[in-house]
């Protein structure tokens, strides 16, 4: 059994007995927490040692990431939002400056030490001097690779370059039973600035504003058209990224840690026969800080249950909880400690490109401004053949002026 397992087994049974054993704080109250994408299910689990021990109880509501906006916005509108919600960074700086959230900086947290910005790995829900969130689970970049494949290519080492990448992906695009070499997701808007990152440059000036006119940043775009260019990844927008992996299709790419459990849930039979490296680059080896925090909402009907139950999903052993759970890797330093020494190579991985990792720029609205302006651009080019010189300028235009700070 590994260190980790183990840590784990004792870690469940410690938040379960100290649930049983507790006897309670007074009359049973109710929180209403917003979660994310599909983990609502596994969430409700890793509180109900929570609700036990303190007779709050906590009720979990799916939000598909694609509607959270909407539900966002009509919450604000009404006054009427759930108590703690889930926050993706992209969406910090817009959340934070609608007023709905509770300053989490100062007095507000006397008394739990646990939630100070110390214990966490990234710090962006800092802003203007307000803290409007806590830290929640921690998400990177890496390299994905099906080490057979490469193999069997005469590849014997991921590539550390994206001229490597480039070149790579040509060897394989070109092996015998078709197939591509790489893969684009063309939803991902943080691809092409981790390419500009780890080329040396930025996105934003040093005046704080988005300017897409770095050299590292047109370097990029030749490498992100080049790989359309010369045939290595597929044109199609609705490409399914783990089924493409899996079957050999596209044996490289670009994704965060829970891309691992998707390809082992579907193909268990490839243990062994694929990895993950630092992500590829010609100057640093940047990549992605993101992951998501979670806010409570300032007008909420019970604030001291809510950063009691921000307290309990802080703690370094409910954190491991849910990387089980979940597969989310931890935001507190202590639980990202534990698991990079004790899950494997894998995990190593993760955690050490964490470490030299950064979030994308905090504007206004990053996914359907900014985020979508650059995709646009960049589809455009490859999907369409506009020319990219008057793509680029279009794209400068119409970010020109965005604040990131």
């Amino acid at each position: 059994m590994s260190r980790l397992r183990t840590v784990l087994i004792a870690v469940m049974s410690l938040v379960v007995l100290t649930a049983c054993s507790g006897a309670g704080d007074g009359s049973s109250r109710e929180l209403t927490v917003w979660i994310m994408g599909d983990s609502s299910d596994r969430f409700q689990e890793l509180v109900e040692p929570f609700s036990a021990r303190t007779r709050i109880r906590v009720e979990t509501v799916a939000v598909p990431w694609d509607s959270i906006d909407q539900k966002f916005t009509t919450a604000v509108a009404s006054g009427k939002g759930p108590d703690v919600l889930q926050i993706g960074l992209s969406k910090l700086r817009a959340y934070t400056r609608s007023g709905a959230l509770l300053d989490l900086a100062g007095p507000t947290l006397k008394g739990h030490p646990g939630l100070a910005a110390r214990g966490f790995v990234d710090r962006t829900a800092l802003s203007g001097g307000h803290a409007s969130s806590v830290p929640w689970s921690s998400d990177t970049r890496v390299l994905f690779y099906r080490s057979d494949i490469l193999a069997a290519a005469g590849i014997t080492e991921p590539p550390r370059t994206w001229e490597q990448v480039r070149a790579d992906a040509k060897v394989l695009t070109a092996r015998d039973g078709g197939g591509y070499g790489f893969f684009i997701p063309q939803w991902d808007s943080a691809l092409p600035v981790i390419m500009t990152w780890s080329m040396g440059g930025d996105i934003v000036d040093a005046h704080r504003r988005i300017d897409f006119g770095d050299p590292a940043f047109r370097r990029a775009v030749d490498l992100y058209t080049g790989l359309y260019a010369d045939g290595s990844v597929p044109a199609d927008g609705d490409f399914d990224q783990v089924q493409g992996f899996v079957s050999g299709a596209t044996p490289m790419l670009v994704s965060g840690p829970y891309l691992a459990g998707a390809i082992s849930e579907a193909a268990p039979e490839l243990a062994g026969r694929w990895a993950v490296a630092p992500i590829p680059g010609d100057v640093t080896h940047t990549s992605l800080l993101s992951g998501s925090h979670l806010g409570v909402w300032r007008t909420g009907h019970d604030r001291d249950a809510a950063l009691r139950l921000l307290d309990f999903l802080s703690e370094p052993r409910t954190q491991l909880a849910w990387y089980r759970l979940d597969g989310q890797l931890p935001a507190v330093r202590s639980a990202l400690d534990e698991v990079r020494h004790a899950a494997g190579p894998q995990a190593a991985v993760y955690a050490g490109q964490l470490s030299e990792a950064r979030p994308l720029p905090q504007v206004p609205d990053w996914d359907s401004r900014t985020g979508k302006a650059l995709l646009d651009a960049l589809n455009s080019i490859v999907l369409t053949g506009a020319d990219p010189g008057t793509a680029l300028r279009e794209l400068s235009a119409a970010t020109r002026g965005t604040s990131a700070s």
